[in-house]
């Protein structure tokens, strides 16, 4: 570990994350479809804004509180809810502890290594986000189990397609933890023994088990099994997703969305909030940046529902542009993933405290008084930056990245 446990930037934490993760769970962390286009396409265009900052008549005091979905949050960032914390013994419930110190929702994956009544014990404010996987049943006890736990909102995920192939090679993901898997991984472990000294001193071995899934009187489903069971399910109708608003009978947030038609039609299904996301770039490669595509979903239908965005977060610069464009808040995963990994809760709580940092920072030169004040007149917007899919724009690919790249850079 650093001497310095703290770091400055989310930058820094990845740095950190890469040097403790044996090189299988970092790459997990990093990987995007393809190519990886999207994946670095995702926090390079937030690099093409810039800000148009005032000289005279700053506030001494801002306001940078919010609601998402009606719960309060000290902060317009929410964290977003990610598959199998392998990075740290504590996982999500180490993330659950710092979102809860530092005031801000956090969203529970379905894939979780966690149970839901675990985590939302830690961190009451709780969104919990579900597949269209397995039998309407099935779903039904899912989101029956979230609600009894305290889930304050459904997060409903639907933008992950069967698009897996990687250029550089997908990371390798045991099925289970016996001695010959061990083994197996033995060279890519050894390396990192402060990843494994902290699984050593926990008592127990990585968590491959997801246990948000398991159904009444059964084990908790291996990940493949329960990705299986995703992979076999029908995809779902908007008339499905329509069901799932009316069966979890509360606010409820569809994730994954990228074009102004659909847009509308999750209005008329009834959902409560969109993220406009392209799942990190673990979608189809080439989606184009999702700060691209804001403006046009916002000014479609941010009226009538609350539109997040997720994708490419690492500043809060970053999240002062979503919100200038029309964000109510932001959805980060991998930077809070790496701080977890560089140090734990207080990793997590250290992102939490770059992102509240850089966001003030934002709202202080431009001279406003509260987060709800920023607009595109605080922006340079470049010719041609938004993009509208699906709805009076061309669905332009993202910026390429350089042609010698082949790896993503998260």
């Amino acid at each position: 570990m650093p001497r310095n446990p703290w770091f400055e930037t989310v930058a820094e934490a990845q740095r950190r994350a890469r040097k403790r993760l044996p090189r299988p769970v970092y790459g997990a962390l990093v990987a995007g479809s393809e190519r990886g286009r999207t994946i670095d396409a995702n926090p390079a265009a937030f690099a093409e804004l810039g800000f148009a900052p005032r000289v005279v008549g700053h506030h001494a005091g801002r306001d940078l509180t919010t609601t998402v979905l009606g719960v309060p949050t000290a902060l317009p960032v929410l964290i977003s809810p990610t598959g199998v914390q392998a990075v740290h013994p504590d996982g999500e419930v180490a993330v659950a502890r710092a979102a809860a110190s530092r005031g801000v929702i956090m969203g529970l994956s379905s894939f979780a290594s966690k149970p839901v009544e675990e985590v939302a014990g830690a961190q009451p404010d709780l969104f919990f986000q579900l597949y269209w996987s397995g039998t309407r049943e099935t779903m039904t006890q899912r989101m029956d189990r979230a609600r009894a736990a305290g889930a304050k909102a459904l997060i409903v995920t639907l933008d992950w397609s069967f698009s897996h192939g990687r250029d550089w090679g997908s990371p390798a993901v045991p099925e289970k933890l016996d001695l010959r898997t061990m083994l197996r991984f033995a060279p890519a472990v050894l390396p990192r023994p402060g990843w494994l000294w902290r699984y050593a001193r926990s008592g127990r071995l990585p968590e491959l088990t997801v246990p948000n899934l398991r159904a009444p009187g059964a084990e908790a489903p291996g990940f493949f099994a329960a990705y299986g069971e995703w992979m076999q399910t029908t995809p779902p109708t908007w008339e499905d997703v329509k069901w799932l608003g009316e069966e979890w009978g509360g606010p409820l947030l569809l994730k994954g969305v990228t074009r102004v038609d659909d847009a509308k039609r999750a209005v008329d299904a009834g959902v409560t909030a969109l993220s406009v996301s392209n799942h990190g770039g673990n979608n189809l490669d080439t989606t184009p940046a999702t700060i691209r595509i804001l403006p046009s979903i916002a000014e479609a239908v941010g009226d009538e529902v609350e539109v997040l965005l997720d994708g490419g977060v690492r500043r809060g610069g970053d999240v002062a542009k979503a919100l200038a464009l029309g964000a109510r808040a932001v959805l980060i995963g991998r930077a809070c993933l790496w701080g977890l990994a560089a140090n734990g809760q207080a990793g997590v709580e250290n992102v939490l405290d770059i992102l509240r940092g850089g966001l003030d920072s934002a709202v202080l030169g431009l001279g406003h008084s509260s987060v709800h004040e920023l607009g595109p007149e605080d922006l340079v917007i470049p010719p041609g930056f938004p993009l509208a899919l699906g709805g009076g724009g061309l669905p332009v690919a993202p910026s390429a990245a350089p042609a010698d790249v082949e790896s993503p850079v998260a």
